[in-house]
């Protein structure tokens, strides 16, 4: 018999830090591209700061997540992954704007 668990907090942590890597890494690339002076000196941070994020969450997940299925914890639990996703963005924006904001 499959027990279906619809919250599963590691999970959704992890998605958020991803997610929160990638918008870092992107904003970064695109500050550090398209910046000039200072902001191009916080973009490079940013880019390092989603690289070292993604490092981390890819280190940590691949030792302690359990084994995940598919249809148990992605298909059923899709709202709880889009709301950890939606998070994990705005964290990154209001990050690269308040760095930009900041410069």
């Amino acid at each position: 018999m499959i027990v279906f668990v619809p919250w599963d907090w590691e999970v959704f942590l992890f998605v958020i830090l991803g997610l929160l890597a990638l918008s870092l890494f992107v904003l970064g690339v695109l500050t550090a591209y398209f910046g000039s002076g200072k902001s191009r000196t916080v973009g490079s941070l940013l880019l390092v700061a989603g690289i070292v994020i993604g490092i981390v969450v890819v280190y940590v997940g691949h030792y302690s997540m359990p084994q995940i299925h598919l249809l148990q914890n992605v298909i059923l639990g899709a709202v709880f992954y889009i709301l950890a996703a939606v998070i994990g963005v705005v964290i990154g924006l209001l990050i690269f704007l308040g760095a930009i904001m900041k410069t």
